[in-house]
């Protein structure tokens, strides 16, 4: 019999990955050039070509026995400096290879950060909408996620109820920003709020309180918004971050964390971490993918392909009479529901064949996610089908 655990895992299983599955069904039946499935945030750019080159490269001249080995459950060393430089060029941080752990993908960069600093009974803060796995991701360790609502006028977190969250169970707060489903980016001003109340909750509470913040989507961003960096706000920051977006790479689940040497215990923490990736299994992460994006950390996936997408879909759904947030970064954008229940819209959006996810699975209900990572010929025939379910209900009328 499957453990407890799992069975109410079984219960709550991703929305995002069943409207996936929908979709396939759906494009078996009626051809998948008649789909538009905007469910996965899976991209729709090839990784750049030096990754390409830097994978042959290293086939080619590394030992394998180098390669394809065992190294140091953080990776390789050269590796994490390697980051940790290109990081400091960036963002004028002074990180060393020493304060970098690669990780099995930003996921496995959670989980560990988790295992380390998490007791039964913990709580972790986090702000909806949000990408629901993290409540997975908490219940691992038997603690729990409290999400705090936004302000719904700009989707950013509203500061007085998420003063409000913290009690003595708290123990940390996980952000994500560019955000996943609403691609709004938190201000400069709203960080430094979130960081002056972590300051004081941590006197108030007496204890360490640690913000995570899950930066898949860093490089992506719009309309001349810079790129941010969020250990300088906060010195219990632990970020964690994957290539998936940035390098195309989803399937070779490669990413780091960094631990900042102002965090408390940072040597302690940073131990912890290590044996967290080694006790839950991971190791270390992929050895030829540490190699592979060490050579490539300049580089980029094709962020113009994405903000076409972004502008072609949001002046198209906006003109049929949807209200829908402009995404600042990411790839996805936010759609209010027609109506309240989110789920009766995304069911009778697939009579056109839009696969689209309820806002409910990231703890929002009356929204929808659209992942614009698909072909953007597709994007511009969808509008067609978008513009049919909006005379379902009577928009732009």
């Amino acid at each position: 019999m499957l453990s407890k655990k799992i069975q109410a895992a079984l219960e709550g299983s991703s929305a995002i990955r069943a409207m996936f599955v929908e979709g396939k069904e759906l494009a078996a039946k009626v051809g998948a050039e008649n789909v538009f499935d905007f469910s996965l945030g899976n991209p729709a750019t090839p990784a750049p070509e030096s990754v390409k080159q830097a994978i042959k490269d290293l086939l080619d001249e590394t030992d394998p026995l180098v390669l394809h080995g065992y190294m140091s459950n953080s990776g390789y060393e050269d590796v994490r400096d390697a980051v940790a430089e290109n990081l400091n060029s960036r963002f004028g941080t002074e990180f060393t290879g020493e304060n970098i752990v690669m990780t099995v993908g930003a996921a496995g960069g959670i989980n560990i950060v988790f295992k380390a600093v998490l007791d039964p009974g913990d709580e972790v803060i986090v702000f909806a909408p949000f990408f629901g796995e993290y409540k997975n991701y908490a219940a691992n360790f038997d603690a729990s996620v409290v999400a705090v609502a936004p302000d719904y006028e700009t989707f950013e977190p509203n500061l007085e109820a998420f003063e409000a969250a913290f009690t003595d169970k708290t123990k940390a707060v996980l952000i994500n920003t560019p955000n996943n489903p609403t691609g709004v980016i938190y201000s400069d001003e709203t960080m430094k709020r979130i960081a002056e109340i972590l300051t004081k909750k941590e006197a108030e509470y007496q204890k360490d309180l640690y913000l995570i913040s899950d930066e898949p989507y860093r490089e992506l961003v719009y309309d001349g918004a810079a790129e941010n960096f969020l250990t300088k706000y906060y010195h219990n920051t632990i970020v964690g971050y994957s290539f998936s977006k940035s390098l195309s790479l989803p399937g070779e689940r490669i990413g780091y964390l960094v631990v900042p040497n102002e965090a408390s215990d940072a040597k302690d923490l940073l131990a912890g971490i290590e044996v967290a990736n080694r006790t839950l299994g991971f190791v270390n992460a992929p050895s030829l993918m540490q190699k592979a994006v060490a050579a490539c950390l300049g580089e980029k996936t094709d962020l113009d392909f994405y903000d076409k997408n972004r502008r072609d879909l949001y002046k198209g759904l906006t003109k049929l009479g949807f209200t829908c947030m402009k995404p600042q970064g990411a790839f996805y954008l936010w759609l209010k529901s027609p109506v309240e229940n989110e789920a009766d819209f995304v069911a009778a959006a697939k009579k056109y064949n839009l696969i689209l996810v309820k806002g409910s699975a990231f703890g929002c209900g009356g929204y929808v996610r659209l992942a614009y990572c698909i072909p953007n010929e597709k994007i511009n025939r969808s509008l067609t089908a978008f513009a049919s379910l909006a005379k379902e209900y009577g928009l732009g009328e």
